[in-house]
């Protein structure tokens, strides 16, 4: 192997040009997609089974990902090395199933090996290529174009635009299936319990809200002064005051004490009632814990408090709450 002398412009060059071939390769896909598109999402979408995807080399590493996406937008798949499927790991497909088989040549003699057995099982095949006119092109059911102009190497020989071009059609197939399916933002949490995306989706208000011993309230007819041992006992820097229903009717902050201060309010004669903030801001506790972020942070408040669908009020929370959380 000989090497060569590049300047840092070179490598910015050729840094830019692949991109620019990779963005036209999969541009060139959207003006190629046709009807069979919309067949290969309907035929997943009616397949009892599952969709088993496979694929040789690099292109078998954009099929993982492709698995792994339908996987976790409702689609229940996975990856089948066609190498290890002719040596028992066909056992796995039914004729329930639906096969999604890549490979840029679309002759790649792995896959051609298991195709006469796919279909003896009954199994559809959603074929997708570079090349329409290849053996698992002609096979398939349904075929997809995923041809480019060129490659990004230099040499137009490793796989680059042409696995670019096969992973975002993949992603374009696994998008159409989820909206199709009618997957929501709770279902995609389901599938992902684990870390900041969990969190973010699936805790609710009532999940972190303080509530029974620990929701600061008074009544209407407290004074100030019970207000604010109330306040202090409960330690979220603000109390609510309800009616005899617990219907809302008011609340009191820390911020609203300061300015009392600042006006010379005899806070030792005080009832609560002349003082309180009508009104306030309030959260269902059945919402997403995100919302309340979305909440304080758009109106500028640390903490908000919960109602129930009655409009009783049921909890509190503050910004502390949703970092302790990792909802924010």
């Amino acid at each position: 192997m000989t090497s060569t002398t590049t300047s840092p412009a070179d490598i910015l060059q050729l840094a830019r040009r692949t991109l620019e071939i990779e963005a036209d390769a999969v541009n060139g896909l959207r003006d190629r997609l046709d009807q069979s598109f919309p067949e290969a999402v309907a035929l997943i979408l009616r397949c009892q089974g599952r969709v088993v995807v496979s694929g040789m080399g690099k292109s078998g590493h954009i099929g993982g990902k492709i698995a792994a996406t339908l996987a976790s937008t409702g689609t229940p798949a996975f990856f089948m090395h066609p190498a290890e499927a002719s040596h028992g790991d066909l056992g796995m497909i039914t004729g329930q199933d639906v096969v999604i088989a890549l490979s840029n040549s679309g002759e790649s003699a792995e896959i051609a090996a298991i195709v006469p057995l796919l279909k003896r099982r009954g199994a559809h095949l959603i074929s997708m290529t570079g090349n329409p006119a290849s053996t698992l092109a002609r096979e398939a059911d349904i075929h997809l174009d995923a041809s480019v102009a060129q490659e990004a190497c230099p040499l137009n020989l490793a796989p680059t635009a042409s696995t670019t071009a096969a992973l975002a059609l993949g992603d374009a197939l696994a998008v159409a299936v989820l909206y199709a399916r009618g997957f929501t933002a709770e279902d995609f949490a389901r599938t992902h319990p684990g870390g900041a995306l969990g969190r973010r989706l699936l805790v609710h208000v009532r999940d972190l809200m303080h509530k029974d011993a620990a929701l600061p309230m008074v009544g209407v007819g407290a004074s100030l002064k019970e207000a604010l041992l109330e306040m202090t006992r409960k330690g979220l820097g603000m109390t609510a005051i309800i009616d005899d229903d617990r219907h809302l009717l008011g609340v009191f902050t820390d911020g609203d004490l300061r300015r009392l201060l600042d006006n010379d309010v005899d806070v030792r004669r005080a009832m609560i009632a002349e003082v309180m903030k009508p009104d306030p801001r309030t959260i269902l506790e059945d919402v997403l814990a995100v919302e309340a972020a979305r909440m304080m942070e758009q109106f500028k408040v640390n903490g908000l408090l919960a109602v129930n669908a009655s409009g009783q009020l049921s909890g509190a929370l503050n910004m502390h709450d949703l970092l302790r959380a990792g909802v924010v």
